[in-house]
């Protein structure tokens, strides 16, 4: 938004213009006279308006909406003002109008490339923007844009494996979340405890995850779906600590609340980890069965959930001897995926289990 540090009859002239408003209506608009708006128009930078008229200027200016700013600057820049810089008179403060729109509308891309992995895209998109203000610069809505930029930063960050550090997805969380918290958002700093709940369990503090996620889970903050996403995440961090006859009795609640929500990517993913809660009960055959009716009513197609799908699945079938030589198969398409779409945590995941397999077997025939 265009804020004018000193007044003369050009920058009155542009905001005339801006409000689309005759001479006799701005001088109305403002409470001056026909002759003083008349005035201003012909001498332009040779005039400049009293002191309480510029107060007047700049309380019109300001209650004007994003569509009148949009035209101000325009007139300047066609007049040949120069719209920044040392000495001049008008300095853009923030994004303009049109990059707001623009800003937005990146957004929704770069959710739509993380949902495909598309993590080259996505960060080019982010760094479009988050590097182009900083945030005093920023009214409310621009920082609820630069929140949301880089909570979808970590987002990225969090998928590509970057869990912990000055680069990293815990970084860029509690980054939005500060910011979410001085513009007073309850919602988005709940999701962002979430996030930041995930991410404990990513680096292993698997209790302070599963504290956190009990916490969340009946915090009325969040969506019902969220409050039984974190219900589910409960039971994934309990099932990690071996705790997995309560694990799946809270995941199964969890899936009940998808079901009524009508989530069936949710509703997919619970039975996933309802399936790894039995395997690690020793219960291979409820395993199997839940594992088959993730892989059967998952309804995305995104690579990390199919690369989550086969090394559950994978990590299941190496349980039995009898289907060991079959896991490997599954888990070793799962890591060519993953290095694709360089989902490096699950490819970490990935290795981790296989080695933990051939650790444990005896030699097999090949």
């Amino acid at each position: 938004m265009a804020t004018v540090h000193h007044w003369t009859g050009l920058e009155a002239r542009a905001l005339r213009l801006a409000l689309r408003l005759s001479v006799r209506g701005f001088a109305e608009h403002l409470g001056v006279g026909v002759r003083t708006v008349s005035k201003w128009e012909k001498l332009l930078t040779s005039t400049e308006p009293r002191p309480d008229t510029q107060a007047i200027l700049d309380t019109a200016l300001t209650r004007a909406d994003a569509a009148v700013h949009l035209r101000f600057e325009t007139h300047l820049l066609e007049s040949g003002r120069p719209a920044t810089g040392p000495g001049r008179r008008v300095t853009v403060v923030g994004p303009r109008a049109w990059e707001y729109e623009s800003w937005t509308d990146d957004l929704d891309r770069v959710v739509v490339a993380l949902s495909r992995q598309d993590f080259t895209f996505a960060g080019n998109l982010l760094n479009q923007w988050l590097p182009r203000f900083k945030p005093l610069e920023l009214d409310d809505k621009g920082l609820y844009l630069f929140a949301r930029s880089t909570a979808l930063l970590g987002d990225l960050q969090r998928d590509r494996g970057a869990v912990i550090g000055p680069l990293s997805a815990q970084h860029s969380y509690a980054g939005a979340r500060s910011v979410f918290t001085q513009l007073d958002i309850p919602r988005r700093i709940a999701q962002l405890d979430l996030s930041l709940a995930v991410i404990a369990e990513m680096s292993g503090k698997l209790e302070v995850a599963a504290h956190r996620y009990e916490t969340l889970a009946v915090d009325d903050r969040l969506s019902r779906r969220d409050r039984a996403r974190a219900r589910l995440w409960v039971g994934t961090a309990l099932s990690k600590e071996g705790n997995h006859d309560y694990a799946a009795r809270v995941m199964l609640l969890a899936t009940r609340d998808f079901e009524e929500l009508a989530e069936p990517d949710d509703w997919s993913v619970a039975h996933q980890k309802l399936a790894l809660a039995h395997r690690g009960a020793g219960d291979l055959n409820k395993a199997l069965h839940f594992i088959d009716i993730a892989r059967n009513t998952a309804v995305t197609d995104s690579p990390m959930q199919r690369v989550r799908l086969d090394t559950a699945h994978g990590h299941i079938l190496l349980s039995d001897p009898a289907t060991v030589d079959d896991g490997l198969s599954v888990l070793d398409h799962a890591a060519k995926t993953a290095a694709k779409y360089g989902l490096s945590h699950q490819l970490r995941s990935i290795e981790g289990i296989t080695a933990m397999s051939e650790g444990a077997s005896t030699p097999r025939r090949r």
